[in-house]
């Protein structure tokens, strides 16, 4: 019976991971800091990357969901044997590498550190490595964008955006990560590279917010503000607490396509993703 290690399990994207990986028959260990329960062919360890438990000496693969840096130095310096490693970026690596803001930048900066480390490390021990970058993630209630947008509107009963919005998204479901990740597994075409893994649908970040709100129950009115007034409106948002973490950098990026080639992702593992059909359920935060 194959056996993989999954850091991340319990997150957004490692629990469908965990469901690909159980009804394909392998043997699951997973690594999660909180107390998970075990079932026949899933075995969890509790701990971290900086407070590692005892770990198999071997496995067939290993998965990455969580921090692409932290992952990549453990990994480096680990002796653990593994054939096979797929590890999750993020678009942001490119993105942000130019903003305004530092702690985007260096977040940007960390991401590919994280994906050069992890190439690093897997050639001279002969793994093959995968890193898979998505785009703006949804579909589990735990994301910090999309999730963020409708639990805010839920609780002012309208949101409001500047006119001219209009920057291009491609918003990718949790389940079609999961499912990359697993089909990149056994893609010898994906071995030693990277790969963009957008959502299967490109459209303007205005409509995006848009079909957000509109699949809320009760739906919630989106309001399009002149900018001055919009950026009066962060202002009190951010003295309220209600807008921490969007600052000038982020509502520039709006206004600025944001869109990635699946074509890779498409011709090497077979990348199908769905287009962007939010419901309400997508944004309800996890319970337990």
């Amino acid at each position: 019976m194959k056996h993989a290690l999954v850091f991340g399990g319990s997150g957004q994207i490692g629990l469908p991971l965990l469901q690909r990986l159980y009804h394909d028959g392998w043997r699951v260990t997973a690594i999660s800091r909180g107390e998970q329960t075990d079932r026949p062919g899933l075995h969890w360890l509790r701990g971290d990357l900086e407070r590692m438990p005892e770990l198999p000496k071997r496995v067939d693969a290993i998965f990455s969901c969580g921090p692409l840096l932290k992952f990549a130095k453990w990994y480096e310096t680990s002796g653990i044997e593994a054939s096979r490693v797929v590890g999750f970026g993020s678009t942001s690596a490119e993105t942000k590498r130019g903003s305004a803001d530092a702690e985007e930048r260096r977040v940007a900066a960390e991401l590919r550190e994280g994906e050069a480390t992890l190439f690093a490390a897997a050639q001279p021990r002969s793994d093959a490595a995968t890193v898979l970058r998505p785009t703006l993630i949804y579909g589990a209630g735990r994301d910090a964008t999309l999730t963020r947008i409708a639990q805010l509107a839920q609780r002012l009963r309208y949101f409001p955006l500047p006119r001219g919005a209009n920057g291009l998204r491609q918003p990718v479901h949790v389940d079609d990560l999961a499912d990359a990740a697993f089909a990149a597994l056994t893609a010898p075409a994906s071995f030693g590279n990277t790969y963009a893994v957008p959502g299967g649908e490109t459209l303007s970040y205005r409509d995006m917010v848009a079909r957000t709100l509109a699949c809320l129950r009760p739906p919630v009115k989106l309001i399009e503000l002149p900018s001055p007034l919009f950026n009066l409106a962060l202002l009190a948002a951010q003295a309220s607490g209600r807008a921490t973490g969007l600052g000038e950098a982020a509502v520039r990026r709006m206004r600025s396509d944001m869109a990635f080639d699946a074509g890779p992702a498409q011709r090497d593992f077979g990348y199908a993703p769905r287009p962007f059909r939010p419901s309400a359920q997508m944004f309800e935060s996890p319970r337990g």
